[in-house]
């Protein structure tokens, strides 16, 4: 299927969803004051490692330095979530928004190294502490994302069952399929953690959830398809 065909046939595909089909869900008391104040932390800290990942993408191809996708939020709100570009330029125009696989040769070699230790997301603080996002959460998905199922057949995401119902918290920077499972797993099986996650959810999860995460970064083992922790 040529390029053209693909993104038309994914625009056709994906169709709003509206508001009142996503009833919002109740968070944590402490959840948007811990999310707001960590991340204000977190911007300050990683400012130098911002400036490193900067010069490092810069230096490999000159390319922009940052790649800001369209992607489903709280009540099936759209955002714009920003990222260290990890990708070689204008990957998505090439061949659509599809998610990484692995050994995936769109990926420069400083983006492996982005993605492992999850230095990638680091702009995704301006994120949350914009309210958008949380640290903790269902992971945000591309609005325009192409995926399959395993007859290679195109889905929407609203056919998939739980999508609607992860739209009623606050997308996250991490969560439990983030740190248990591998990035490529099947939209279903990753949305059956999500609604576990939702059915969970607590500050004393979330706190677990963020330690692990940054145990995974220490290690870069964000990008192994065996046990992260």
């Amino acid at each position: 299927m040529d390029t053209q065909t693909l993104s038309s046939t994914s625009e056709a595909l994906l169709k709003p969803i509206s508001a009142a089909s996503c009833p919002v869900i109740k968070q944590p008391f402490l959840k948007r004051p811990f999310d707001f104040a960590l991340s204000s932390i977190g911007l300050l800290l990683s400012a130098p490692l911002w400036a490193l990942a900067a010069i490092a993408i810069k230096l490999e191809d000159r390319g922009p330095v940052f790649y800001a996708q369209e992607r489903w939020g709280r009540g099936a709100k759209h955002f714009q979530a920003l990222k260290f570009r990890t990708m070689v330029p204008d990957a998505d125009q090439l061949l659509g928004t599809l998610q990484a696989q692995e050994n995936d040769n769109r990926i420069t070699r400083v983006g492996r190294i982005l993605r492992a230790t999850g230095m990638d997301e680091l702009p995704q603080l301006l994120n949350i502490w914009r309210g958008e996002m949380s640290l903790v959460g269902p992971r945000a998905l591309a609005v325009d994302e192409i995926v399959h199922d395993e007859h290679g057949n195109i889905l929407r995401y609203e056919d998939i069952p739980g999508f609607v119902e992860r739209l009623g918290v606050m997308p996250g920077l991490t969560s439990i399929a983030t740190v248990y499972r591998p990035k490529d797993i099947e939209p279903e099986d990753k949305f059956r953690y999500d609604l576990l996650y939702i059915q969970k959810q607590s500050f004393w999860l979330d706190l677990q959830l963020i330690v692990l995460s940054f145990w995974i970064s220490f290690r870069g083992k964000w990008e192994t398809r065996g046990p992260k922790v």
